[in-house]
């Protein structure tokens, strides 16, 4: 748009030296003439088209000296395809000069220099407007690398509150179970020797209150270390720990996508699976590489380990693959294990609570 007022501006006063001419019908002609070639240069600009409209305009000087007072115009269109030679042709008329009148010549050449000058002025104006776009982008960039960094750092910040929140619950567990669960174990042990020891009628229903009370008590506090310990369980980091012992030889993918409300006992019985799986692969497995794939499902967890070493049977000798079915049996599980020439698979499935 602005190139398009600049070029108006050039016309009028390329139509004051025009109308200064003896003739009416030749400087219309070479006004609209102009105008049309003008516009075919902007719209087919960087092309070869563009640059031949140019030099013939230019060359049409030599023919039609008046055509110099409007070549400004076409001048202007050389600057912006960066080739302000392509009008030098124009110089023929110096052949015809004699046509035109020494004031036509004075404003054509006056907007020759107003052709220059805004060029110069709006070609900065643009160049601004790219570096500025430029740093804009760069700026909006930068802001959304930023604003990833926080999010990351506060996800890691999370983390570590989260972490320290669940081994402080560990030791707040372990405390109780140590202190507390000794001192009200001992407690029933006492409470139910004095009802042995008593002979008096009178005392054996309070102490046989006091010792449903510390049973009650003592099947309370089980219950809640059992809870806390659940919960100070990091599934994903356990098992990268497992993961990070494994022997050098092995490389080991893990893929889990399990929810943090994992049932405490489903966790431990994933990790066992998991830990002596590993010991299997890394014991009796040739191969270099192991796959660790967790899922959960609406109605039950998924657990995949294979390696890709050969493997034709399955020895039955040890006590591994007898304590995986034990843990899967107990949470009314299923697991099976799959030998092959690709490798040794452990597959379980352990059915959600009810």
């Amino acid at each position: 748009m602005n190139r398009l007022i600049d070029k108006i501006a050039i016309l009028l006063i390329c139509i004051m030296s025009l109308i200064m001419s003896d003739s009416f019908t030749e400087p219309v002609v070479i006004a609209v003439a102009a105008v049309a070639a003008s516009t075919a240069v902007q719209l087919l600009t960087g092309t070869a088209a563009a640059a031949v409209l140019i030099v013939c305009a230019s060359a049409a000087c030599g023919m039609i000296p008046t055509a110099f007072c409007i070549m400004p115009l076409i001048f202007y269109d050389a600057l912006w395809e960066k080739k302000w030679w392509l009008a030098a042709p124009c110089a023929l008329f110096l052949t015809r000069a004699d046509s035109l009148r020494a004031g036509q010549i004075m404003i054509t050449l006056a907007a020759f220099a107003v052709a220059v000058i805004i060029y110069i002025r709006i070609s900065g104006l643009e160049k601004t407007v790219i570096k500025l776009t430029d740093l804009r982008d760069e700026v909006a960039g930068k802001n959304q690398q930023l604003a990833e960094q926080n999010i990351r750092l506060a996800q890691a910040q999370d983390n570590e509150i989260h972490l320290a929140t669940m081994k402080e619950r560990n030791r707040i567990a372990r405390e109780i179970h140590d202190n507390v669960g000794h001192m009200l174990t001992r407690s029933l042990l006492q409470s139910g020797a004095l009802i042995i020891i008593n002979k008096d009628e009178q005392l054996r229903e309070p102490l046989e209150s006091l010792r449903d009370t510390l049973d009650s008590a003592m099947t309370s506090i089980r219950e809640s270390v059992h809870d806390l310990h659940d919960d100070s369980i990091d599934f994903r980091k356990v098992v990268e720990e497992c993961i990070s012992t494994v022997d050098s030889r092995f490389t080991v993918s893990l893929d889990c996508d399990v929810s943090e409300n994992m049932p405490g006992n489903v966790k431990l019985c994933l990790i066992g699976v998991i830990k002596e799986g590993l010991s299997n692969a890394v014991k009796h497995s040739k191969g270099d590489s192991i796959s660790i794939i967790v899922r959960e499902h609406p109605a039950f967890y998924q657990l995949m380990l294979e390696d890709n070493g050969s493997c034709s049977e399955i020895r039955e000798s040890g006590i591994g693959l007898k304590n995986m079915r034990d843990r899967a049996a107990a949470l009314g599980g299923r697991i099976s294990f799959t030998p092959s020439p690709e490798g040794f698979r452990i597959f379980m499935s352990v059915p959600k609570e009810r």
